[in-house]
């Protein structure tokens, strides 16, 4: 695997593999010394032309404990300011020398564009309302790691999964439906007429405009931010309506069973699309999904730059055995 750049473009080994990998790394996050050499002597840049919390500090904490030399750099302060184009820009950063770039970008089709421009490896961190990969991974790393919980031999094609929201302006989503699918979980889309996106009807996916039809049935309830900052006009009356007939309220939450488990991608809007009461409850995987999202992508950079490949993931339990030997007689 060169690049990811899409949810299509892995198959179910290849996702596998990736979570299988992701368990190991995550076993870093608990230690008091969070750096394997694997990437060590290779260089990431992150190149983002949207703002980004979660996602950008993600990709360089994983490069960082992965020992690899990170690079961040946005559009603000870059010559992108200046008017440079994003071929010109991918391309002068490629002959530097580097081996890998995380690109987000807000037209959709941009970090696949680059990829054919440059020698070194793309991973798309999102790309306008198309795609975002790695926070599909993500999500099915979670939900995989909350399913075992309940039932160690559990199966994807026994689980429904929902998500709920901004369809239409939504990245998420498109990764996710194209993934879940993959794993042969079914999925249920739901939003209110105007927030469908256009062609839905030929997604592998239910559509449906009545929450309160599925909430019951669902094992995971993905509630997605509504993105007023992409929207131009009046996708629904007012934020109280939108909260009555799509939110996850406090009455929708009681409604799920209770073994379903409550997620989002984050940033949420508390009140919104989500109550505080479904956010903060018991059942919530939200920061699960955040954790999670360090070690997923530390997976991905591995499986792109560390020369992963089947056994990627003993290759991977060897180095961090001996991160742990080391760390012992450095503490001794």
């Amino acid at each position: 695997m060169k690049n990811l750049l899409s949810a299509a473009d892995l198959q179910r080994g290849e996702i596998d593999s990736i979570c299988d990998l992701a368990e190991e790394m995550s076993e870093l996050q608990h230690r008091e010394i969070k750096k394997l050499p694997t990437l060590r002597g290779r260089t990431v840049v992150n190149l983002f032309f949207e703002d980004s919390t979660r996602t950008r500090s993600s990709f360089e904490i994983a490069g960082k404990w992965l020992s690899a030399d990170v690079i961040n750099v946005s559009a603000k302060g870059s010559s992108v300011s200046k008017g440079e184009s994003l071929r010109d820009t991918v391309q002068v950063i490629d002959a530097m020398g580097v081996d890998a770039m995380v690109i987000r970008h807000s037209s959709s089709g941009a970090p696949a564009q680059a990829a054919r421009w440059i020698s070194g490896s793309v991973v798309n961190a999102g790309d306008g309302t198309h795609e975002h990969p790695t926070q599909a991974l993500l999500d099915a790393f979670t939900m995989r790691r909350h399913f075992r919980g309940l039932d160690p031999d559990f199966d994807w094609s026994d689980k429904t999964i929902a998500i709920t929201g901004d369809l239409t302006h939504s990245r998420v989503v498109r990764s996710n439906v194209l993934l879940l699918r993959t794993l042969g979980a079914k999925v249920v889309l739901v939003a209110p007429p105007t927030l469908l996106p256009s062609g839905v009807d030929s997604w592998p996916a239910e559509v449906h405009t009545d929450f309160d039809e599925v909430i019951g049935e669902v094992d995971v309830a993905m509630m997605l931010r509504v993105q007023r900052e992409r929207m131009s006009g009046g996708y629904f009356p007012t934020p109280r309506e939108y909260t009555i007939g799509y939110g996850l309220t406090p009455d929708r939450l009681a409604r799920m069973r209770p073994e379903a488990a409550v997620m989002h991608p984050g940033p949420m809007n508390r009140g919104l699309e989500i109550s505080t009461a479904a956010a903060d409850a018991a059942s919530s995987r939200v920061l699960d999904q955040v954790a999670a999202g360090v070690a997923v992508r530390m997976s991905v950079l591995y499986h792109l730059l560390g020369g992963a490949s089947e056994d990627g993931a003993d290759a991977a339990k060897t180095e961090l055995g001996t991160s742990v030997a080391s760390q012992t007689g450095v503490n001794a």
